[in-house]
């Protein structure tokens, strides 16, 4: 029988996190994770390239239902009103289509980063990013769009009183410092 790891090769915990196969005793696998760490797990703990493969993609949920509950979208650090972020919101999705998909994207980015999940991100969908994106608050919104921006939140949502010029300058100069990202984002494809 063929051993289900070798040395070097990748192998997957039930989480859904990536290691790099070390050594194999005794059916312990010690391993090293993407960020250097070394660890072991018993090896029926653990999934082989193939098993990951045939196995239902159930990780990718479960990294959405965890960037639901990212700090990120518990508060807004800024007292915002809910009606004006909602305003301001749907003018800017009608000024730059897309660019709110590109934030809750490159939120959803941020927040797999931080959780050590930078190998998950290629995979990330769109669609699905954008789901959790909506179904923060208006103003939790508004103030994640802002930072992305880099303009103070409360200075966006006010913008939002003003005309579509203002707004489309703050959004032009925004996206300016990621012209980069932003335009490989719209090379991604939409699912």
């Amino acid at each position: 029988m063929a051993p289900r790891f070798s040395r070097g090769a990748v192998a997957y915990a039930k989480d859904g996190r990536s290691y790099t196969v070390d050594e194999v005793e005794d059916g312990i696998v010690y391993c090293t994770g993407s960020n250097g760490a070394e660890t072991e797990f018993p090896e029926s703990a653990l999934l082989n390239e193939a098993e990951w493969a045939a196995r239902s993609d159930g990780r990718r949920d479960v990294s959405y239902l965890r960037l639901q509950q990212a700090r990120a979208y518990a508060a807004t650090p800024a007292k915002l009103d809910r009606a004006a972020a909602e305003r301001v919101l749907a003018r800017i999705e009608r000024l730059s289509p897309g660019i709110l998909d590109f934030a809750a994207f490159t939120v959803a980015t941020r927040i797999m980063v931080e959780n050590g999940d930078q190998d998950l991100v290629p995979g990330l969908s769109i669609v699905k990013c954008r789901a959790v994106f909506d179904a923060a608050k208006p103003e939790i919104r508004a103030s994640l769009l802002a930072t992305i921006l880099g303009t103070p939140p409360a200075a966006l949502v006010d913008a939002g009183r003003l005309g579509d010029n203002l707004l489309r300058a703050m959004i032009e100069k925004g996206l300016a410092a990621q012209a980069e990202a932003y335009e490989a984002f719209g090379d991604r494809p939409r699912r």
